[in-house]
């Protein structure tokens, strides 16, 4: 095991790594124990007791942070001419599609959110974008609202903060719910929001405990382990 840094080590007795903490206060703990120089990331894990090699328990969705996520969402419009407008009005970062559905085979990127109509989407799938934008996270999906006629509203959640979830192989769900730079009361809220939506996906034939375990953590911070029965009984 390597030798902890003099950060870890003063994050380490700040908090106690086997207490379940609530979640606000492990809202407050993952600020008062990150020391990184940079506004890190703060993630929240949820390990649940899904198999995810079953179509029936593959558990994905997406939620709109009600504090946002802290960072600049670039988001690429793939739309025909008479949608253009309606994605510009709504502050689409870049807006067209021929020649972004070159670009893209060409290996640009560089974008956090693209969303499309459903009548492109046929044209992406023909072009071969999937191997390019599926591995990335990028490649839009009816089932998280990047599929639709509603290209500006689209647009818009994407710009405030909605994000989309997955459960992992393993079967734990990895997010992010903000900036350390937040307060703890914003984590919390986004947090929550997050943990609620979970929550409501749960399998109706799945048989034992479906949310086992969670934490909360920031860039390079220790894991904050998360009271879920509590959270679930109603407490914050």
């Amino acid at each position: 095991m390597s030798k902890m840094t003099k950060n870890q080590k003063a994050a380490y007795e700040k908090f106690d790594s086997h207490k379940l903490y609530t979640l606000s206060e492990a809202c407050k703990v993952v600020k008062d124990i990150t020391y990184t120089k940079f506004d890190s990331t703060v993630e929240i894990s949820a390990n649940l007791g899904v198999d995810p090699r079953r179509a029936n328990q593959m558990i994905r969705g997406v939620v709109t942070l009600p504090n946002g996520t802290g960072k600049v969402v670039r988001v690429l419009a793939l739309c025909t001419p008479d949608k253009e407008a309606e994605a510009q009005a709504a502050g689409a970062d870049y807006v067209g599609l021929d020649e972004y559905i070159e670009k893209i085979k060409g290996g640009w990127t560089d974008v956090d959110v693209i969303v499309c109509t459903p009548p492109v989407m046929a044209k992406l799938g023909a072009a071969g974008l999937g191997k390019i934008l599926g591995p990335r996270g990028l490649m839009p999906n009816p089932k998280t609202g990047t599929v639709t006629m509603e290209i500006g509203a689209a647009v818009k959640a994407s710009k405030a903060g909605k994000i989309d979830f997955k459960v992992d192989k393993t079967g734990i769900i990895h997010t992010a719910i903000g900036k350390v730079s937040f307060s703890a009361e914003a984590l919390c809220e986004n947090a929550t929001a997050v943990l609620n939506e979970i929550a409501k996906l749960k399998p109706q034939a799945l048989k034992g405990t479906y949310m086992q375990s969670a934490a909360l953590c920031s860039t390079m911070s220790p894991g904050i382990k998360i009271d879920l029965k509590a959270f679930l009984n109603g407490a914050e």
